[in-house]
């Protein structure tokens, strides 16, 4: 399996960042969300890569398969492993997505190491500027809600994933929009952390300003966010995002949860190749996930 090896002045240990490399054409680094890995990026990667896309995604340390280190997961330390990898990659004329705490990665390197190897980024779903309520941020969400997370991973992880899934894809008595199997798969994916990451990623995540940081975006961008997003508030976070980027594109999902990236997949990927490639492109629409249609010859 392919690894980086990642160190910096920010972390005391070397890690090994497992990290995916497909297709040719332009470079593309998706940067995943808290509590997944490089995986989450299935509905992005198989159908980008059709249409001149290299799609190159990594685990975050601590997260999938990369290493489990004790330290290193504030968004200095990220950074430098996102550079890590364009760096290792030998990339240029990179465009980053950044989802949720990914975000925070973009805007971050972008604050640290200037946009000469990047030529686009993408904001979905996206943590910034500054996730906590305080009195200079009164849009934030409330400190309460993050230290009863953070409780409740210490009591019961996989049981907090689990719960944390169905608010994360919007799934209520009225809407399913994942099927079960799915649900439990993404849950799995969280599983799988490390603990003591998936608590400091969610400390990094909660209590990280970015608002000095958004100064530093300086190349074309896009911001997607759904306004029916319970777990990165759009209020706190894709409203005020776009405000601070006053050239971006900001395109509302509107109704999208904030797993938005599967249950409106066909609308990011066609927004993404269009952003991306600048062609509009068509992608193909599928029956929900709970509807999957199986031959009539399938063995079951």
């Amino acid at each position: 399996m392919p690894y980086m090896k990642a160190g910096s002045s920010f972390s005391a240990q070397e890690v090994n960042l497992y990290y995916e490399d497909l297709g040719q054409g332009q470079p593309v680094i998706f940067i995943h969300g808290w509590p997944l890995c490089g995986d989450m990026w299935e509905y992005q990667v198989t159908e980008l890569v059709k249409h001149n896309v290299r799609c190159v995604t990594y685990d975050r340390r601590g997260f999938g398969k990369s290493s489990r280190p004790l330290d290193g997961y504030d968004y200095d330390t990220l950074a430098a492993d996102l550079k890590s990898i364009i760096d290792g990659l030998q990339l240029n004329n990179v465009v980053l997505v950044g989802f949720s705490m990914g975000g925070g990665e973009v805007v971050r390197y972008l604050q640290r190491y200037g946009s000469r190897n990047i030529s686009k980024v993408v904001l979905i779903s996206a943590v910034t500027p500054y996730m906590l309520k305080t009195e200079d941020n009164p849009e934030g969400v409330d400190e309460e809600v993050f230290a009863e997370m953070l409780i409740n991973m210490q009591t019961d992880r996989i049981g907090f994933l689990d719960s944390f899934g169905k608010q994360f894809f919007g799934i209520n008595l009225l809407n399913h929009p994942v099927s079960s199997p799915l649900l439990e798969y993404y849950r799995d994916m969280g599983a799988q952390a490390s603990p003591i990451a998936t608590q400091e990623c969610a400390k990094a995540f909660a209590q990280t300003d970015f608002r000095a940081g958004m100064a530093a975006v300086n190349v074309p961008a896009l911001v997607i966010h759904g306004d029916s997003d319970k777990t990165v508030p759009i209020d706190a976070s894709g409203n005020r995002s776009a405000d601070m980027l006053p050239h971006c594109q900001y395109i509302i999902y509107e109704g999208a949860p904030h797993g938005l990236f599967y249950t409106h997949r066909h609308q990011l990927n066609g927004n993404l190749l269009e952003f991306i490639n600048g062609t509009q492109v068509s992608v193909q629409n599928a029956v929900p996930a709970d509807s999957v249609i199986l031959p009539s010859n399938y063995p079951i």
